[in-house]
């Protein structure tokens, strides 16, 4: 009997290249729930108890916060004490347990840049009717033989028991995130004096392969969800509008995309909003396929896993969500953000690398991705030039939605480390409270036709 290796089938979790197959064997599957969390996440804490074990999550707001929906979420872990503060000072004591993407910074700001580290708390979660897909999932899903697509998944965490890199890279560009959603987010890159003007995006989208009503992923035309950014703020920016139509799998079709100028008042195609082409309101600080820490297409990269590591990552970042802290707060001069508001915890990570093959090419030709265990969400990112040095790095500031609940982030950050400047993103500190469940919107919304309507001053 030929049989398929599966990551956390062995104590070293050692994941190995396999040809396409479909799902895993029952048994393997069965481990969701029990020894592997639902998600498929290793459910023990490790051994020192610095990481704890997982045992369900937020799944609604926690007991000691008073929360209804359309409020800000309050912190349900606010009485934790920092354990302790990682400097330029003192980093080599933490060594092992830092991402090249820490190492990097506490080393370019060795007077100013910290890692406050918290207690852990695995809070991250998704909803009952969620979990009993993955099963179903894991049994059935397979990723096409040259990674362009995948098939037999459905809603949620693509391969909860993935076998190689790119598996992992579809759990996180199609981790769960609610069929329909409304975010106004903020993005701004200060100058090296800490100036700074904030590009307000309202965005919103329409998830397909998270819609409940879909049980079979070939039902989906081919798009895994819609997508829509419309530019706000200044003014000299506002009523630029994105229209994105992401697909699953490239060998039938490759993203679609849409923009709309207020200038010219007309709807073009835009292919360009893909790749390492500059991301929309970055002042070209980042790629369009780092937005999120990747999205888009895998083709232009081999793939290689590292292995897991458990890593000091930002977590559960409740404060620096919350509606009192100002973006003054936030963006300072200085090459870095306010690092006293991000908190840092102990996690497991898969880590894993992309190398550009030879007959492509990219602006990054190395890329490394640490993916949090519990949520599939790439949190750290590191970008490399030329040369092989680093040149870009990317934190994504976690925390759980709970009364969806939702894994998603509070706002990014990505240096450039030549440059010494950053871009923040996502925040929505001042803006209006995000929803996870925008029934309001409809699928007719994301057309050329409908975007040219968005787009008025």
């Amino acid at each position: 009997m030929i049989m398929k290796k599966f990551l956390f089938a062995s104590a070293l979790g050692t994941l190995v290249s396999s040809a396409a197959l479909a799902g895993v064997p029952a048994e393997v599957a069965d481990r969701l729930g029990n020894d592997l969390t639902p998600m498929g996440s290793q459910k023990s804490g490790n051994k020192d108890g610095t990481i704890p074990a997982w045992t369900g999550g937020l799944q609604s707001p926690p007991a000691n916060v008073t929360y209804k929906v359309g409020d800000r979420h309050p912190d349900p872990y606010a009485d934790d004490k920092i354990l302790f503060t990682i400097t330029g000072a003192n980093m080599a004591q933490y060594e092992k347990n830092l991402s090249e993407m820490s190492r990097s910074l506490l080393a370019a700001y060795p007077e100013t840049y910290k890692m406050n580290v918290y207690p852990g708390h695995r809070a991250c979660a998704q909803p009952a009717a969620v979990y009993e897909v993955l099963k179903n999932n894991a049994l059935n899903s397979a990723i096409d033989a040259d990674s362009s697509g995948f098939s037999g998944a459905i809603r949620s965490t693509v391969f909860p028991i993935p076998s190689v890199p790119q598996e992992i890279m579809w759990n996180h560009k199609l981790k769960f995130r609610n069929f329909k959603f409304t975010r106004q987010l903020v993005f701004a890159a200060p100058t090296r004096t800490g100036d700074f003007t904030t590009y307000v995006d309202q965005n919103e989208g329409y998830v397909n392969f998270s819609d409940p009503a879909v049980k079979d992923v070939a039902e989906l035309d081919n798009i895994a969800f819609k997508y829509i950014s419309n530019t706000i703020a200044p003014a000299r920016s506002a009523g630029n509008v994105i229209l994105v139509h992401d697909t699953i799998n490239l060998s039938k079709g490759l993203r679609k995309a849409w923009v709309y100028s207020p200038g010219t008042r007309r709807v073009r195609r835009a292919p360009n909003i893909a790749y390492d082409n500059p991301g929309s309101n970055s002042d070209g600080l980042q790629t369009t396929d780092a937005f999120g820490g990747f999205n888009g297409a895998t083709d232009r990269y081999d793939w290689t896993y590292i292995g897991r590591q458990e890593t000091y990552m930002p977590a559960n970042n409740y404060k620096l969500a919350h509606k009192e802290v100002q973006y003054k707060d936030i963006l300072l001069p200085g090459g870095h953000m306010n690092q006293d508001l991000p908190r840092y915890e102990l996690q497991r990570a898969h880590v894993f690398e992309a190398n550009v093959r030879p007959e492509t090419r990219h602006i990054y030709p190395k890329r490394k991705f640490w993916v949090e265990e519990d949520s599939w969400f790439v949190v750290q990112a590191t970008q490399y030039d030329g040369r092989g040095k680093l040149w870009r790095a990317q934190e994504q500031f976690a925390m759980t939605y709970y009364e969806i609940p939702v894994c998603d982030r509070a706002g990014a950050v990505s240096h450039d480390l030549n440059a010494s400047r950053y871009l923040v993103d996502s925040f929505y500190n001042q803006e209006p409270q995000l929803s996870w469940n925008a029934e309001e919107l409809t699928e007719e919304r994301y057309t050329p036709d409908a975007i040219r309507r968005l787009g008025v001053r």
